[in-house]
């Protein structure tokens, strides 16, 4: 009799202990009080009723985190979790995120509309600024500067009318990458198709000007199944009168670039005159491109490869190759001196010094370095400083002169991601859109963050915007502003 009563009481404990209740009681009555009452408001742990979708997470600090459960706050009740796949309950840690993900996005953007005015830096509006230069605290330099990131936190989102001759195609296509000209006149585009593929089109931008935010878009039945991995504009014939395309291989079809003539998207021709012809080169597995406007490497572009670094000559086909120790994920030429600047999956930013040849020696000329992969390199106007962000995130200026950070840009959300950096001297601002699809505008001088613009649509790693930003968007003509290319929408913040 003893030992059947010893064994009862030793399978209830064991019973007891399995149950996630017991536990957290047991947890919470050897903590505070506030905690138990939390457990017992809580209830019974279920799963007939779904919880409130602006719940919080599990490990707030008055209540246990349960391993598989999730706490609702709202409604005081652990809801058990399921790992997200192979399965029909909505409840997952994946589905929780998304919702608390939008929720934000949400108010952010509710928010922008209401809030018309926004402060860039705190103490700072239109009115100290100018009392501050009258009284002569501010230089001319300093105001002009500040009174610009006034001017960009306060852009206001307006969505820009496509016009197209075939307007179907419009409400299926997917923005994919947009790419502003060096006269920002026209966007070269790159758009997934719905039954699979790519199209390629050129967008003027002569007619974006307000009120009416009209643009005109310009298509060639030119449709590739590859994947896109690089694009630039190149000037062959004229300034910008190519488009160079790093497509990658499939199947039996090697990767190539290739060189398309901005005039292939131009509706009609004059009398005699033709579009210019498509420039095909094998070369697979390019990775990135860029187009040489220095006149010591002239008519030539690059192609940054697996470990290697090609540099082709347009015109005579001469070809000089590099060996690295890593994929090459970003290059840019420099303008005044003959240098290749390259960013690699290892981290590693050097530089080809073009008069060295390929069996040379000492023809890396600088060497910096990042922990994570470089997706960006980008040479500012004077050639002593370049910028550079990786797939953590990481957005540094460096001294080329001392080869040493000078500044750090905090904010940026990249983890995996292939993500361009836009960096605009004249105007003072460096923007990025990370990982999380918001759109974030830093100060150049300061690195302080203006503004974080939140995406018109919901976010998504297939829906990341992509963007553009000129002081005269739409020719010499133009006013400053910033376009966002997301899903089928084209949108534009300008100055107000």
């Amino acid at each position: 009799m003893h030992k059947n009563s010893w064994q009862n009481r030793r399978h209830g404990r064991r019973s007891n202990q399995q149950n996630p209740r017991f536990r957290q009681q047991g947890s919470d009555e050897r903590g505070n009080s506030v905690t138990r009452q939390s457990s017992r408001d809580s209830g019974q742990v279920g799963d007939d009723e779904a919880p409130s979708t602006s719940s919080g997470t599990a490990g707030s600090s008055s209540v246990p985190d349960l391993p598989g459960y999730y706490f609702d706050p709202e409604k005081k009740r652990y809801f058990r979790l399921l790992p997200g796949h192979n399965n029909c309950n909505p409840l997952t840690k994946e589905g929780i995120r998304q919702k608390e993900m939008e929720s934000k996005r949400l108010q952010l953007l509710e928010e922008e509309d209401k809030q018309k005015k926004k402060i860039a830096r705190m103490g700072f509006n239109a009115s100290s600024l100018l009392q501050k230069s009258k009284l002569g605290f501010l230089n001319v330099t300093s105001y002009c500067r500040l009174a610009h990131e006034l001017r960009v936190s306060c852009m206001q989102r307006k969505k820009v009318q496509i016009q197209s001759s075939d307007p179907s195609a419009l409400a299926s296509d997917r923005f994919n990458l947009i790419l502003a000209d060096t006269n920002s006149d026209r966007l070269f585009t790159v758009n997934d198709v719905k039954v699979g593929g790519s199209k390629y089109g050129v967008i003027s931008l002569r007619g974006l000007k307000a009120p009416s935010l009209k643009v005109h878009m310009h298509e060639n039945l030119y449709f590739t199944n590859r994947k896109v991995n690089s694009v630039c504009w190149a000037s062959l014939n004229h300034l910008d009168s190519h488009i160079l395309l790093c497509l990658m291989g499939i199947a039996e079809t090697p990767g190539c670039a290739t060189l398309l003539p901005a005039s292939l998207f131009v509706s009609s021709h004059p009398a005699g005159d033709r579009p210019g012809m498509l420039c095909s080169f094998r070369i697979p597995g390019a990775w990135s491109c860029a187009w040489s406007l220095n006149i010591q490497a002239n008519n030539c572009f690059s192609t940054g490869l697996s470990r290697r670094v090609l540099v082709t000559n347009v015109v005579t086909g001469h070809r000089q190759s590099f060996g690295t120790s890593s994929d090459v994920l970003a290059q840019q030429f420099a303008l005044m001196a003959p240098l290749l600047f390259n960013g690699c999956r290892s981290g590693e930013i050097f530089a080809i010094d073009l008069r060295c040849r390929n069996q040379g020696k000492g023809w890396k000329a600088t060497r910096l370095f990042h922990d994570s992969a470089v997706t960006s390199v980008q040479i500012l106007q004077e050639e002593q400083n370049l910028m550079a962000s990786d797939m953590a995130g990481t957005i540094k200026l460096w001294d080329l002169r001392t080869t040493k950070c000078i500044r750090q840009y905090e904010g940026h959300v990249n983890e995996y991601a292939y993500l361009p950096l836009h960096v605009h001297e004249g105007e003072g601002i460096v923007v990025a859109v990370g990982q999380d699809c918001y759109t974030r505008i830093w100060s150049f001088h300061d690195a302080c963050l203006l503004r974080t613009i939140p995406s018109p649509h919901p976010t998504s790693k297939a829906d990341i915007p992509s963007v553009a930003f000129s002081s005269r968007l739409g020719g010499f003509r133009g006013a400053p502003g910033l376009l966002m290319a997301v899903q089928q929408d084209l949108y534009c913040f300008s100055y107000t």
